[in-house]
């Protein structure tokens, strides 16, 4: 089962692989909900706290309680200078240890397609958010090509390999998000797209950092070495660096977002 294969034990790891992506996603994020400050969020599935610090850092939160089911991920997250502010504990997405209309907004970033029962997860996001309260989400376009290592995941595939992927990966296509925030009896349901691009000073570090994935990483081991010298050799393909050496690539998420009906 993919939601066994994919697990986040390393938040330094995680931090240099998908923190800066979604810090790059985020802002955009967070400049489209517009929110005011002074309110009381819950980021569901929090991981290292890349998001997390976010909110603390450009929202002005009277609050903010971040939950993940990763001890290394909470334990990561706990050492950020976010947690003067933020508060991180183990949880479950789809049964969040507080009481009904305790926060004003609740996000998850790049969490939604890991979530085995996406419906359920959303409804626990508006069960514990006030009336006119805020839902929100952004997922990377995984189906569409807009997962940051989707060049990895393309010769993979390319190969005959098969990538593995996230628990509810078709909830990250745009349409979907729209309509799993209508079905959950949301108002003002709105999306978007997000692209944003990373700069890597080369191929190599572009790779290294893509072997920090757990999903990539879980399909790797079980191939020789000269596979994946193989499917390195034609990832680099994929990829022509410019003229200094660098290398820049862009990535698509998806974007959703809702209130909780009065």
């Amino acid at each position: 089962m993919a939601d066994q294969q994919i697990r986040f034990n390393d938040g330094a790891a995680y931090e240099r692989m998908m923190g800066v992506w979604s810090r790059l996603a985020g802002e955009i994020f967070l400049d489209w909900l517009a929110p005011p400050s002074g309110l009381r969020w819950i980021d569901i599935g929090c991981g290292n706290g890349a998001f997390t610090e976010l909110i603390v850092d450009r929202c002005a939160p009277a609050e903010v309680q971040g939950v993940d089911p990763s001890p290394a991920q909470i334990a990561f997250a706990r050492g950020r200078p976010a947690a003067r502010l933020a508060e991180f504990r183990e949880g479950d997405a789809m049964a969040l240890p507080f009481d009904e209309n305790r926060f004003d907004a609740a996000v998850m970033a790049l969490v939604i397609f890991f979530v085995p029962d996406p419906a359920k997860g959303v409804a626990e996001m508006a069960r514990v958010v006030r009336p006119n309260g805020l839902i929100a989400a952004y997922a990377w376009d995984i189906l569409e090509g807009g997962f940051p290592l989707e060049p990895i995941l393309a010769e993979m595939r390319a190969q005959g390999l098969t990538p593995v992927l996230p628990p509810s990966a078709s909830v990250s296509r745009i349409d979907a998000l729209g309509r799993l925030w209508r079905d959950a009896g949301l108002r003002d349901v709105e999306t978007r797209e997000i692209t944003v691009q990373r700069g890597f000073a080369g191929f190599d570090e572009f790779w290294e950092i893509g072997l920090l994935s757990a999903s990539i990483s879980h399909t790797l081991a079980g191939i020789s070495d000269a596979d994946r010298d193989r499917l390195k050799t034609g990832v680099r393909a994929r990829l022509p660096a410019e003229s200094s050496g660098r290398l820049t690539f862009s990535a698509r998420a998806n974007a959703v977002k809702g209130r909780v009906p009065g």
